[in-house]
């Protein structure tokens, strides 16, 4: 590991002694001892190199030599830590070094940060909770050269809860990305991730729904009260889940959720349970894994106390594998959590759920359709590996047709779903 040590700039204060220190041609007066003690716990064969801004300069080459960065600070160097990962001073990402032919989506990030405190979640301990956003400016600027490099599409905002910061969404970015939109007829459908307490806000729902959101991945977890009571996801206890679901789907945006199994308070009737939850709920891109405890999470710290933490977390979430010891036979919950999968994607459960999601979705009319030659591709390739050699070719048909003639609207998402189930089949096909 290459770690760099950073102690930020003092402003120039009484005790700053700046003046008195020209005059024995000193530039600060004391070391940084916290990042020098806590450079000596580190690994000895670790490189280490310690910038501190009040004598020398931090520069590009410190931080892409690193692979972490240690920042200290007391509160009076506050401004000069704000300088250091402010996303608000961040450039628009210089999109000319990509092929953007080869990509089916583009990303921006607009805020960091989760007011939320999920025991599993790892967000929080790398981004904090305070929400730290970019500019009105800063989005438009980022789009507009999405637009100018002739990029039409899907565009991901990566953020991993968007709606942290309601107020300034509903005040100054959407109605600023909906006037853009409108001038330039549409050219994108943006996708992004929020928590469940989206539901709560008919006019943000309404607001992104009008700037061109499309879909929202939501972490749903689990529908038992006492599992989201253990891993403190509080936004989403005492709430009727499915109905939530529904009004968000409602507002025209499909909502693609996450799930997980293998908390402490987690029943036997669970699997079933998150099976007809995700099917009622009409969740056609439904990610359930295995709960995992990543480093720097509470839930991390709390199975190292109880002694059950085996190793670290793969990343992987289709290794069927956990990396601590769970209250549930462990092979138990092994093949019931396979069972899950096996059923919400088997063509006929997976299919049902489409045409059923799709038969209640009402998107914006208005929505403009780019056409691109891989798709024309992607439609006759879907004709010859699910509609004729593949084992769903009965439920492809069957919705190609209804589609086509009920909804042709949604004829696109249609394929897109049965391409998106394809693929989740192969999948755990291949792990299983």
């Amino acid at each position: 590991m290459n770690i760099l040590l950073v102690y930020p700039k003092f402003p120039n204060t009484f005790w700053s002694l700046k003046y008195a220190l020209k005059f024995i041609s000193k530039k600060a007066t004391h070391p940084p001892l916290g990042l020098l003690t806590v450079a000596a716990m580190l690994p000895k064969g670790w490189k280490k190199k310690l910038v501190d801004m009040n004598v020398t300069t931090l520069r590009d080459k410190d931080l892409e030599w690193a692979d972490y960065v240690f920042i200290s600070a007391m509160s009076i160097q506050n401004a000069s830590v704000k300088e250091l990962p402010d996303i608000a001073t961040t450039p628009t990402p210089l999109w000319g070094l990509i092929a953007r032919k080869k990509y089916a989506t583009m990303s921006i990030q607009y805020s960091r940060g989760c007011p939320f405190h999920c025991e599993f979640c790892n967000i929080p301990a790398l981004y904090g909770h305070k929400v730290r956003t970019k500019s009105k400016a800063q989005i438009i600027n980022e789009i507009e050269a999405l637009y100018s490099l002739g990029w039409r599409g899907d565009v991901f905002l990566v953020d991993d809860n968007f709606i942290g910061n309601r107020g300034k969404l509903k005040r100054d970015i959407l109605p600023a990305m909906s006037a853009w939109m409108e001038e330039k007829q549409h050219p994108f459908t943006f996708n992004t991730e929020a928590s469940i307490d989206l539901s709560d806000d008919e006019e943000l729902m309404q607001l992104m729904v009008k700037a061109g959101f499309a879909s929202v991945f939501v972490g749903i977890e689990t529908p038992h009260e006492e599992s989201l009571t253990e891993c403190n996801k509080v936004q989403n206890k005492n709430r009727d889940l499915v109905a939530c679901v529904k009004k968000i789907q409602g507002s025209a945006l499909y909502v693609t959720g996450g799930f997980i199994v293998g908390f402490d308070n987690d029943p036997p009737s669970i699997f079933e349970r998150m099976s007809t939850f995700i099917q009622e709920t009409g969740i056609v891109t439904a990610m359930v894994g295995l709960l995992n405890a990543p480093r720097g999470t509470k839930l991390y710290q709390r199975l190292i106390n109880e002694g059950r933490l085996l190793k670290d977390a793969s990343g992987d979430n289709t290794d069927f594998s956990m990396n601590f010891i769970p209250q549930m036979d462990y092979a138990l919950l092994i093949k019931r959590y396979k069972d899950i999968l096996g059923r919400i994607y088997s063509p006929a459960t997976y299919y049902t759920r489409v045409r059923e999601f799709l038969r209640g979705y009402r998107p914006l009319q208005r929505k403009t359709f780019h056409f691109h030659f891989s798709y024309l591709g992607a439609f006759f390739k879907s004709m010859l590996f699910l509609g004729i050699i593949g084992k769903e070719r009965f439920y492809y048909w069957r919705l190609f047709f209804w589609s086509l003639f009920r909804r042709p609207q949604l004829f696109h998402l249609a394929f897109t779903f049965s391409i998106y189930g394809y693929h989740f089949r192969k999948i755990f096909e291949e792990c299983l």
